[in-house]
Order: C-alpha cells, then sequence, then structure tokens
C-alpha cells in the first residue's frame, strides 16, 4: 500500500488475471534483460527537510539563468519583462487555487478574466472568436490542424518550413494518428514560397515573423489556400502584432500561437499558454472553451461558458481536442499583462523591439566573419552565418557571461532581441563576438 494509492495484494491479483498475466514482472517481458534494473532501487534514508534544502538549493546554483547571464536566446521563447502586477494578481488565491470552472455560475471572476482574454486575444489576430487558451504553441498548431481536418475532410497540410520545429514534429505526431501528410516547403531567402496546391491540401501553415524571424506577406499565401478550397493557418508571435497588421485581416482563418511572452517567464520552458482565434464559420469546431456574456434576470452583466468541446463533456470521436488543459493561470497573466501595456504600449514595445533589432542586426553585420543569413524586414530576431570557428566564438561568449543565440546550424546563430536587451547589452555582445572571432 502506497501513501496515495490503495492497491491491497488481492486487487492486484485480480487486475493481473483480468488482463492476463500472473505478475508484475511478466508486464516488462518486452524490454530487454540488459535495461532492466533486476534488483530493488538503492535509495538513502530520507533527508531532514534542512537536509533537502541544502541539497537542493546546492542544485540550483548550478544552473545559470538570464538574470546572471546577458541572454540573446529566442526560437520561440524570450526573456521579456514581466511587470510586478501580474504576480501581485495570479497569486491571488481566488485565481490561484481553483482548478477549473464546472460550476460556472460562482465562478464570475474566473469566466470574466476568460472573457477578457478572448476579446485581447481576437483584437491581436483580428478574428472575431477566440478561445479560453490551450496547453501551448505547438499543441495550439496541431489543434488547429486538426480543425481544418474535420472542416474540409483532406489529407495533407502544406507547412511552411519557418514554422516552429516543435510545432512541425507535433503536428507531424498527431497527423500519423489521422492518417495525414504533413509537406513542409522549404524557405526561399528567409521566407516561404508556397508550391502549386492541389484539392487534397487541407490547410496552408505559416509563421509570422518566421522561425527565422522574417516577416512572411500572409495575404498571397491565404489567397492560394482559400483558391485551392484549403484553410490558411497562421502561428503568430503576439508582440510583433503589436505594429504587424492582425493576420485576420489579411485572409487567415486561423491563429495560433505561443503566449509565453505575455506575462509568462521563461521558466525552464513552461508552463506558459497557447491561444486559438478563428472565423464565425468554424466556431462550432473550436477546441477548448469559450466564455460568454449574458445578463442575469435582474438584468445584471454576468457571465457563462458558452462552448466546451472538450472530450469531457461530450463524445470522444465528437471532441475536437483531447488535450483539455487551458493553462487559465497563465492566460490570466497574459490578459493582466496586455491590460497593463495598454493598446499605446503595445504598438511601442513592437516599435522598440524593431529600432533595437535593427541596431544589433546592423552592428553584426558589419564585423569581419560574419553575414546576414538573410536580409528580409525583422522585429525582434534575426539570424547571422559566421565564417570561423563556431563553438570556440559560442565558447568565448559563455565565457564572458554572455549568451550569443540559438545555434540554428552549423555555421548560424539566431539571435533574439528583448526589452530587456539594451544597446549597451547589444554592444557588449558585438564586442565580445568581434573579439572571438580576431
Amino acid at each position: 500500500m502506497s501513501r496515495y494509492t490503495s492497491v491491497t495484494d488481492t486487487d492486484l491479483r485480480e487486475m493481473l488475471a483480468t488482463i492476463g498475466v500472473g505478475s508484475i514482472e511478466e508486464l516488462f517481458t518486452d524490454v530487454p534483460s540488459g535495461l532492466r534494473l533486476g534488483r530493488p532501487l538503492a535509495l538513502e534514508d530520507g533527508l531532514s527537510e534542512q537536509e533537502a534544502y541544502t541539497e537542493l538549493r546546492g542544485l540550483a546554483e548550478r544552473n545559470v539563468s538570464t538574470e546572471q547571464e546577458l541572454s540573446f536566446l529566442g526560437a520561440g521563447m524570450y526573456d521579456s519583462y514581466v511587470p510586478a502586477l501580474v504576480d501581485a494578481i495570479t497569486s491571488r488565491s481566488e485565481f490561484l487555487t481553483p482548478y477549473t470552472p464546472y460550476q460556472p455560475e460562482i465562478s464570475q471572476g474566473g469566466l470574466q478574466a476568460m472573457f477578457e482574454y478572448q476579446t485581447a486575444i481576437s483584437e491581436l489576430t483580428g478574428l472575431p472568436v477566440s478561445n479560453a487558451s490551450v496547453y501551448e504553441g505547438p499543441s495550439a498548431v496541431g489543434a488547429a490542424g486538426y480543425l481544418a481536418k474535420l472542416h474540409n475532410g483532406r489529407r495533407r497540410f502544406v507547412v511552411s518550413e519557418g514554422v516552429h520545429p516543435h510545432a512541425i514534429e507535433t503536428l507531424e505526431t498527431l497527423a500519423h494518428g489521422w492518417q495525414m501528410e504533413v509537406e513542409v516547403v522549404a524557405l526561399v531567402d528567409g521566407v516561404t514560397v508556397l508550391p502549386e496546391l492541389d484539392d487534397q491540401v487541407s490547410a496552408v501553415i505559416v509563421a509570422q515573423p518566421n522561425f527565422v524571424g522574417a516577416v512572411e506577406r500572409l495575404a498571397p499565401m491565404a489567397d492560394a489556400a482559400h483558391a485551392a478550397g484549403a484553410l490558411a493557418i497562421c502561428a503568430a508571435d503576439p508582440l510583433p502584432l503589436g505594429l504587424l497588421e492582425a493576420p485576420g485581416r489579411l485572409g487567415i482563418d486561423i491563429v495560433v500561437g505561443e503566449g509565453q511572452t505575455l506575462g509568462n517567464r521563461l521558466d525552464f520552458g513552461g508552463p506558459s499558454f497557447g491561444f486559438f482565434a478563428t472565423t464565425e464559420a468554424l466556431m462550432r469546431r473550436l477546441p477548448g472553451r469559450i466564455a460568454g456574456q449574458t445578463a442575469d434576470l435582474e438584468g445584471r452583466r454576468g457571465f457563462v461558458l458558452t462552448l466546451q468541446t472538450r472530450e469531457q463533456h461530450i463524445r470522444r470521436e465528437k471532441a475536437t481536442s483531447n488535450i483539455c488543459t487551458a493553462q487559465a493561470l497563465n492566460a490570466l497573466a497574459g490578459i493582466v499583462y496586455l491590460s497593463w501595456l495598454g493598446r499605446r504600449g503595445l504598438v511601442e514595445l513592437a516599435e522598440l523591439l524593431v529600432q533595437r533589432t535593427a541596431y544589433a542586426r546592423d552592428r553584426l553585420a558589419a564585423l569581419t566573419g560574419v553575414a546576414l543569413s538573410h536580409t528580409q524586414p525583422v522585429v525582434r530576431e534575426f539570424p547571422i552565418r559566421i565564417y570561423g570557428d563556431v563553438d570556440r566564438a559560442i565558447e568565448h561568449c559563455l565565457s564572458k557571461g554572455i549568451n550569443p543565440g540559438y545555434r540554428l546550424s552549423s555555421d548560424e546563430l539566431l539571435v533574439a532581441i528583448t526589452e530587456q536587451r539594451t544597446r549597451a547589452d547589444i554592444d557588449r555582445l558585438v564586442d565580445t563576438l568581434a573579439e572571438a572571432l580576431a
């Protein structure tokens, strides 16, 4: 009997007999013997709380965070500033402790937060309908692909190589189960060039900006998708949408994305939240849940759950997503952040990113031994090609307390700029990289 799960010897015998095996060990016969331990775990006695704290603190000190290191890492997760207001609100017990509003009539505060979040996502994406968040960015792309499959029943996705690699991998994994194909289209000078689309394409999936930082021309791709009877899906970075035209206004049918930069920290890559917005025509197939606004018998404003297309509530084969986690607390951080920033603040932040990124791009491109991988417009991220010993250059930067970027290939770095990187920080990166390449 464990501390949490009471399984008696009788229970165990009955379960094993039901599935037709004689012992627990038989369940692992397909695992090669060389990979099985064959003995109990050699665990020492448990530490006291004080000893455990000391041990964990020592382990934590072996990590380097962005508070100790000047980081130009990006590639989907960014060192963005999180105002104190976000923690002040999300740490309130009313938001922190509830699991999910199964009795929505008594969860008015939570439902209002969802409704406000949906409104903000709709404004960002230029689409009329948003759900109350999904798990994270890559699974949002997968859910968008499934929506397209349900909508038109076609067998192939055409996906830009500029979509985040994790999202492409997620889509490929899910598409295998749907018996669908995923065709990945290579980038040309940093941007997507679509092939001719046939009547088997279910959806065209692109990113804005794409994985190598380039701003894509969405309208022609949406037109090409629609001409072939397919849906147009865009995985968008939310902060650049403060400056770029909303994808929904350019003909995109579904806009999804990773919400980490909206009030969520890096936190070893998660948790964060994914956002998902679409047209009214596709609303009934939207995964997750939607909070709606109504009025009670006395005419007072109230909020209700108006749509829950999840397998917990309807038959499994009818569900539009089997990933129920809405990450409501992280999405709450997103709407608190956007409310703190405001409409004008979002524009100013995007403009700041463009200006500092342009400065960094120009300064790095001027170094001997460095060239730009592409010359497309960018917002806050761009790749550079290094002619020399890239490993040595990275090691030198790391030794100086600088992470110069994400390694794209044997000779490429993807450099990301956030509002936390000042011109002085950029100068320090340039000077340090110049030393390494000298």
